[in-house]
This record gives C-alpha cells, sequence and structure tokens, in this order.
C-alpha cells in the first residue's frame, strides 16, 4: 500500500489551493484545469491520508515493549484510523511463540531470537532498550562492571567502599514488580527475582528523584529519562548514550524485536503497521517512549 505523509499532504493541499486562487482571478482555461486536476488530486490524497484500510492487527508477547507499542499503536491509529492493533502482554517467549503458530500476526520479543528460532520466524529489531545505571551527584563511583552490579544488586556488596566509593550502606532503589524497565535490568544483569531493593517505585521520575536525593542510593532508568539531577555510571568503561547503546558497547541493553512468520505473509494491514513502526517517522515516538530508536 502507497501512503501519502502528512507533509505531502499539505503540499498537495496547497497546489490546489494556488491553482483554485488563480481560476478566482480569470485565470485561462488551462488554469482552470489544473485547478480540477489539483483538486481531484488533493481529494484522492486527502482520502489515502485519513486510511483506506481495516482490520485488526494481532501483537502480543514483550511486556517490556509495552510503551513503544503504545506510542505506535497511537500514532498509527491517525494514519489507519481503520485499523485495531491489539497488545497481549504475555511474555517474550510467548510472543515468538504467538509467531511461530500464526496466533499473532507480530510476535514481539525484548530478546534477540535464539538459532533454532530462526527457521520459523524473522526478526526485525524496530528499537533499543538502554538502561542508564544512576547515582547521587555526589558520589564518588564513576564506573561499575556488569558483575559489580549483579553483587550489589543481590546485596552481596553492601557497602560502597567495596567498589570504589565513601563507606556507607549502598540502597538499592528499583521499579515495581511487573515494570518492563526492571524486567529488563534484571535480566540483562541476571538478577531476576533476587534483588534487595530499599526501594520499588512505580515511576521512572520517582527512581530518579529518590536516588537525587540520597547520597546513598543507586538506581536505573531508561536513557531518554535521565536528566541532570543525578549522575550516569559507565559500565565497563563505557557511557550510555544512544551512540553506544546502537553500536552495542554499552552493555546494559537489548533489542525491541517484531517476530513474523516465515511462511506466512503478512497482511495489508499489519505490514502497513511494521512499514510505520520501522520508518523515520517512528523515530521520536520511539525515543518519547523511552527507547533508542534504530531507524532515523
Amino acid at each position: 500500500m502507497k501512503k501519502i505523509s502528512r507533509r505531502s499532504f499539505l503540499t498537495v493541499c496547497g497546489a490546489a489551493a494556488a491553482a483554485a486562487a488563480l481560476t478566482a482571478c480569470g485565470g485561462s482555461a488551462s488554469s482552470a484545469s489544473t485547478a480540477a486536476s489539483a483538486s481531484t488530486t488533493a481529494s484522492s490524497a486527502a482520502g489515502q491520508a485519513a486510511g483506506t484500510l481495516s482490520g485488526n492487527v494481532a501483537t502480543g508477547g514483550s511486556t517490556s515493549m509495552k510503551n513503544v507499542i503504545a506510542a505506535l499503536t497511537e500514532s498509527f491509529a491517525e494514519v489507519e484510523p481503520g485499523v485495531t492493533v491489539s497488545y497481549d502482554p504475555t511474555g517474550s517467549g510467548a510472543g515468538i511463540t504467538g509467531a511461530t503458530d500464526k496466533t499473532l500476526d507480530i510476535g514481539l520479543s525484548s530478546r534477540a531470537l535464539k538459532d533454532d528460532e530462526k527457521s520459523a520466524v524473522d526478526g526485525t529489531v524496530v528499537a533499543l532498550d538502554g538502561i542508564a545505571i544512576v547515582v547521587n551527584k555526589d558520589s564518588k563511583v564513576a564506573d561499575l562492571t556488569v558483575e559489580q552490579l549483579k553483587k550489589m544488586f543481590t546485596g552481596e556488596i553492601s557497602n560502597w567502599k567495596d567498589v570504589g566509593g565513601d563507606d556507607g550502606e549502598i540502597v538499592l532503589v528499583g521499579r515495581e514488580a511487573g515494570s518492563g524497565t526492571r524486567d529488563g535490568f534484571e535480566s540483562i544483569v541476571d538478577v531476576k527475582d533476587s534483588c534487595k531493593y530499599a526501594q520499588e517505585l512505580t515511576t521512572t521520575g520517582a527512581v530518579i528523584s529518590a536516588v537525587e536525593a540520597n547520597p546513598l542510593a543507586i538506581g536505573y532508568a531508561s536513557l531518554s529519562a535521565v536528566g541532570d539531577t543525578v549522575a550516569m555510571v559507565t559500565v565497563e568503561g563505557v557511557e550510555c548514550s544512544e551512540d553506544t547503546v546502537k553500536d552495542g558497547s554499552y552493555k546494559i541493553q537489548r533489542p525491541f524485536v517484531f517476530v513474523t512468520n516465515k511462511s506466512a505473509a503478512l497482511s495489508e494491514q499489519a505490514q502497513a503497521f511494521v512499514d510505520f513502526a520501522t520508518s523515520k517517522d517512528a523515530a521520536d515516538l520511539i525515543r518519547t517512549a523511552g527507547a533508542v530508536p534504530v531507524n532515523e
């Protein structure tokens, strides 16, 4: 399906308006014909801009992709209002299985596909999840290894002096159970369900505020949400940035993947959603949702 962008739509409408103005000012028959043609083109463009597709696109899987899918779905509805994109947050494994057995149009996975899965499905990376490690701005600790983070968050290392900081008990601040950011951090650092949190908070902003207020605190947050009220530590000497997440050198990251069945062609509406999600126009939507876009 060939879609027209909002910018193109406005350009066409502008051309139609200009041609109509020439006719009103006594333009020639040729100008009138041009105006009529432009008006017809504008009407056709308007129909395309309003969306011509209908039906449902069934997605499901990764809970960590919730915010990204919500942002993409909301904006896609403006392009194709006749299409409903459903989302069932059942976990990455279930998303891959759903694409494999064709119960989902698009499976969602917050991990790369395994070799044995690639025979049945394809994976398209739509974004990367960069998770920053944040400390209080007064902290003397500027760099940590993944192994140190693992020991800190499980309580094996409980004092800042053991990782190069001042003497003081480490205060672990994290997100609530069910949070995609928490799931991402715990999966990557290999501390799933074993963290000794002092605080479990319901928003990224609350985590950042708690770390800002406590010189002994450490937490994690999506890269896009971190401002200058806290400090980001480097992980094994690499800072957390869009560039280091994209090139893979920053380790606390993972891909957000659209998974599709190799043997079944996508419906027109499902393909349109994939095209939208992987377009440059979706980059800012993905960034606002807390992830790092890969296409821009």
